[in-house]
């Protein structure tokens, strides 16, 4: 099973996409973790992608392609893997679509985690964080006893700054304005799938795997 995970921040796919690891036992592959593993292991593109990195530069897609080449050949990747991240952009689709090709491969589906942005502003701007133990509320969802402090060990409760509603709203736009295309590329190809993303955990995961097994 080869499958692309897409969907804005917050929507889920990290949560969804080790669910699916544990399902299909094939490996989720991110794009921070193919860099920093790239970069560790030394690799032609992680020597290229440090150097970027290093001077304060964006990876060039050229370099992040060929990071994902080198790691689509890895042997746990023969029965199948999970992207997430990856593509971002359509010039990045239509490269990994040749990486595919030339490793003669083919992408089964692309699931597509459907939110509502007033919703999904709601989700993230209502998580905390204990500062000591590191247990996660939600304030309306699962809200601690008291909204200030953690109810497993009596610690302070923290917001991640990216949780703030402009930088979420910032970043949906930027979602919808770049990432967002790809689905059309993919529906045009018959391989989207679009799932709802904003119910209960589980349920978003057997719909996911509905669509996959139909």
């Amino acid at each position: 099973m080869k499958i692309i995970l897409l969907g804005p921040p917050g929507a889920g796919k990290g949560t969804q996409s080790a669910m699916l690891v544990e399902r299909y036992k094939i490996p989720q592959i991110s794009t921070g973790d193919m860099l920093r593993a790239a970069v560790a292991a030394k690799s032609p593109m992680g020597i290229k992608a440090k150097e970027c990195m290093d001077s304060g530069d964006l990876v060039p897609d050229e370099v992040v392609v060929g990071i994902v080449r080198e790691r689509l050949q890895e042997e746990d990747c023969n029965g199948g893997f999970i992207l997430d991240g990856f593509p971002r952009t359509t010039p990045q689709a239509d490269s990994l679509k040749q990486v595919l090709i030339d490793l003669g491969k083919q992408i089964d589906a692309a699931v597509s985690l459907q939110v509502d942005t007033e919703s999904l502003v709601e989700r993230l701007t209502g998580r905390r964080t204990c500062a000591d133990c590191g247990k996660g509320f939600h304030l309306r969802y699962d809200p601690p006893a008291d909204n200030g402090t953690c109810s497993a060990c009596g610690g302070e409760l923290t917001q991640r700054a990216d949780d703030c509603e402009e930088t979420i709203r910032n970043r949906m736009e930027v979602y919808h304005q770049v990432t967002a295309p790809l689905e059309t590329y993919y529906s045009d190809q018959g391989i989207l799938q679009c799932v709802d993303g904003m119910g209960e955990i589980g349920a978003v995961q057997q719909a996911i795997v509905a669509t996959l097994q139909g």
